[in-house]
């Protein structure tokens, strides 16, 4: 009896072929002998649920601040009293920069010691310097380019070049979340950075472990978080509706053999729906009270991270909060009034936060980490067309030496960790690369960096690719 054509039988993918064929049970058994090897011991049908380390972890959630464009190490956490006494003058060192660069150019900042330790903190951040025994700063960061796309990448995701699973993915895929009812990993942004959303991308990870992206330019709930309640259905109706999806999408993957981008799919419905509740009482400060929030500030980054500690206690293993993106750390003129307008903005929160961890029993386990993808340099940018606006008073980019800080989770507070030489130019003692301070901040979390691995293409993928060493003396 002769019947419509249906609609998949005009279609004929290189993996239906194989499957209709002979060979086609060979890729069959092939997939079912390699599933375990591919997502190791993770049970993809939860694949938030929360997984013990390697090892004893020291930490176990963490909050990445990011400066956005590259804050002066030589202006907040570095002090290098040389560049007052040379200031003008060329300095006696060869500088690879992007741009053409002329004398010395003092901080327009005053230095202070702080705390037992005694650790010179820029005025720019006085209320961080409060918690500075809490604090790891690392002097000798470096990384490989001084340009901001690679910088990022390679800061964020371990690779300047290739896609590459972020810090975040990796940490989430590695542990698990505590909360399944929100992201595992989640990246607060007030609208978006250079390099985009590859800066919190998942690649070749499963797509449940991609940071979720936060829009911070708002406030209320239902702006940060599209579409987290329906205007028109209640949660009992969408339930049934996601259960009828839930049974045509499972008929559609039951012949594709865990196709990643359609059981991410599938994970991005279920989480939708659980995140209705949960995460507008995570993003409803309102519910905090006046006087905490009157602690972080009513500022974007202050809003930013009394978020991240509410997210942090709701079992979301990873936040990033980004910082400077509007106006970033990048200020090749004008350094002096910009760097103090973006420490304005982001101070007084940092401080609060590590203050208010602290309070609560969380900093012990909580890893705060703060810096940009590079540093900058100790003298002046010289002006360049369409560049600095005929100005003498910034700083170009400079990835041969900078500063980052740690705290909490398992770091060695009160610490100053490597150095760089006596004008803030290049790291020359300890030296730290980015794939260290990677494998660092794994093996806070309990991770050895060389055998949290992801097969792909033919195999195994880490963080750290084949570089990286952990900074035992960061670790208390």
């Amino acid at each position: 009896m002769p019947h419509a054509p249906r609609l998949e039988d005009l279609f004929l993918t290189r993996r239906d072929f194989l499957q209709r064929c002979g060979i086609g049970f060979g890729s069959v058994g092939l997939a079912s002998m390699l599933a375990p090897e591919v997502m190791g011991a993770v049970d993809m049908d939860r694949p938030l649920a929360p997984r013990a380390p390697h090892f004893l972890a020291k930490a176990k959630r963490v909050i990445h601040i990011f400066a956005n464009g590259g804050p002066s190490q030589v202006d907040t956490f570095d002090p290098k009293p040389a560049l007052d006494k040379w200031h003008g003058k060329p300095i006696p060192l060869e500088l690879k920069t992007e741009r053409k660069t002329g004398a010395a150019f003092k901080s327009p900042f005053a230095f202070k010691k702080y705390g037992k330790s005694g650790i010179e903190v820029s005025e720019l951040f006085p209320h961080v310097a409060e918690s500075i025994d809490e604090i790891a700063v690392i002097r000798s960061m470096h990384a490989d380019v001084p340009n901001h796309e690679p910088s990022l990448m390679l800061m964020n995701c371990g690779d300047a070049r290739l896609p590459r699973p972020a810090l975040g993915s990796w940490v989430t895929y590695g542990l698990g979340s505590e909360n399944q009812n929100l992201p595992g990993f989640i990246a607060m942004c007030p609208g978006y950075p250079i390099q985009e959303s590859q800066n919190w991308q998942s690649a070749f990870l499963p797509g449940i472990y991609q940071g979720s992206y936060i829009n911070t330019s708002f406030t209320e709930v239902e702006r940060l978080i599209e579409h987290i309640r329906s205007p028109a259905t209640t949660r009992e109706a969408q339930r049934a509706q996601l259960d009828l999806l839930r049974q045509l999408n499972d008929r559609h993957a039951a012949a594709r053999q865990r196709e990643a981008q359609l059981e991410a799919r599938i994970q991005s419905f279920e989480l939708a729906y659980r995140m209705q509740a949960d995460a507008t009482d995570a993003f409803t400060l309102a519910r905090e009270p006046a006087a905490m929030r009157a602690l972080y500030g009513d500022t974007t980054q202050g809003r930013q991270l009394l978020t991240a500690r509410r997210l942090l206690e709701r079992g979301v293993r990873f936040v990033q909060v980004w910082h400077g993106n509007g106006q970033p750390w990048d200020n090749h003129d004008d350094l002096e009034t910009n760097h103090r307008k973006l420490a304005k903005e982001s101070d007084q929160a940092i401080g609060a936060l590590l203050k208010d961890l602290k309070q609560r029993g969380m900093l012990d386990d909580t890893l705060v980490i703060w810096g940009g993808e590079f540093g900058r340099t100790p003298v002046v940018e010289l002006p360049t067309p369409g560049a600095n606006a005929g100005k003498v008073n910034g700083r170009d980019h400079n990835h041969h030496g900078f500063t980052m800080w740690m705290a909490g989770g398992g770091v060695r507070g009160g610490h100053v960790h490597g150095a760089t030489d006596e004008f803030g130019f290049k790291a020359v003692e300890k030296p730290v690369h980015v794939h260290d301070l990677h494998a660092t901040i794994l093996a806070l979390l309990g991770f050895d960096h060389e055998r949290l691995t992801y097969r792909h293409a033919g195999r195994d993928f880490r963080l750290t690719d084949v570089h990286g060493k952990v900074v035992k003396e960061l670790i208390a």
